[in-house]
């Protein structure tokens, strides 16, 4: 085994104790670190307080449906992501994957075949890649990308999905030009990225509800015609 394997760490988010007894053994024994979550709430927190270089998410948890947390981890993190699943219809799967994920295993599953499909995987993504924390902080706007919260001078800003979704493809993209089909595909589907009225709309809204100055602007910019960039400079990412 390579020694960025030995360094790797994994992240399991499964509810079902015996499942992570299982897999803390497993992937132990290979030489990898472990954290271990219970529910999709404290694996965000910890994948975004710790890190990780891998993710191992079963997508039937109690609390957040397994494929809702794979999309808020795709909101700020590229983190390799395999599927827990006793789910055998294709749609699962397929949506799984099509949400992100870079691999699924129905259980039940054999420890030889999962620490494969983890050897793979950290093969082809480079251990200790990850930001720790998404957090802004500039001590006026504070957004928790993991936690989904977003304050304005301590007051918390109740954004719909898709305002926070755009908010948050923005802040991963801080300082350059995410451009307007880029999130138009992200945000509403593949099928909209023409739809550019939808854009003018929520970043109106989203700049209101962040307070912007309409003299000057603070943290979202435009490019004309081209799309959209976060300037705000923070002392905390």
């Amino acid at each position: 085994m390579s020694s960025n394997s030995l360094s790797a760490r994994v992240l399991v988010i499964d509810d079902e104790p015996q499942i992570r007894r299982f897999l803390d053994i497993s992937l132990r024994a290979q030489g990898y670190s472990v954290a271990m979550a219970e529910n999709g709430q404290s694996g965000l927190e910890a994948l975004a307080t710790q890190g990780a270089d891998l993710v191992i998410l079963d997508l039937g948890l109690p609390d957040i449906d397994g494929q809702d947390v794979l999309r808020r981890i795709r909101q700020w993190s590229s983190v390799p992501v395999i599927l827990l699943t006793v789910r055998s219809d294709e749609t699962s799967k397929v949506s799984g994957l099509d949400g992100g994920a870079n691999d699924y295993v129905t259980k039940p599953f054999g420890a030889q075949e999962l620490m494969a499909r983890v050897r793979v995987l950290l093969r082809t993504h480079a251990v200790g890649a990850e930001t720790p924390i998404p957090v802004f902080d500039d001590g006026r706007l504070f957004i928790d990308l993991a936690r989904r919260e977003v304050r304005i001078e301590g007051e918390v800003v109740p954004l719909t999905r898709k305002e926070f979704a755009m908010l948050a493809l923005l802040v991963r993209h801080a300082g350059r030009v995410v451009t307007q089909p880029h999130i138009l595909r992200e945000v509403w589907g593949p099928s909209h990225e023409e739809d550019t009225h939808y854009l003018r709309i929520l970043v109106g809204k989203l700049r209101g509800k962040l307070r912007e100055d309409a003299t000057q602007v603070r943290y979202i910019a435009t490019d004309a015609g081209v799309g959209y960039k976060f300037i705000g400079a923070s002392n905390r990412v």
